[in-house]
């Protein structure tokens, strides 16, 4: 999310957008504001200060093993089964690949999607 929104400020963030239905999980488990977020990631704040500025402004304030646990299953987490979800998520891994049958979660896209994006073979 940091990465897309310094991105999208300098005008670099291509088919990446900030505040997008990913970023919003992030978002409600941590309760902060994303457009303030956004005016610290202008300010051209690094990681160290976005992440005190996310705990002092978080409504969540979540212990570590909360934090760990969110964490996990958001590394292990697929697309929904509606139809339109599993549609959504089969169009995306189609623009890399249409044999790859061990990308199965959300993280795995990403992944994916970096490693060919960056000149890497899907």
């Amino acid at each position: 999310m940091l990465d897309k929104g310094r991105a999208e400020i300098a005008g670099t963030n291509g088919e990446f957008n900030y505040n997008c239905p990913l970023d919003q999980h992030i978002i409600n488990f941590l309760g902060f504001d994303p457009e303030a977020l956004h005016e610290q990631l202008a300010a051209s704040k690094g990681d160290g200060e976005i992440l005190e500025w996310i705990n002092s402004n978080a409504k969540h304030k979540r212990s570590p093993w909360e934090i760990e646990q969110w964490s996990d299953f958001q590394q292990r987490r697929g697309p929904d089964s509606d139809a339109e979800t599993l549609s959504f998520f089969e169009e995306l891994l189609s623009k890399f690949s249409k044999t790859r049958e061990d990308i199965k979660t959300w993280a795995d896209l990403l992944d994916l999607d970096d490693h060919v994006t960056f000149g890497g073979k899907a």
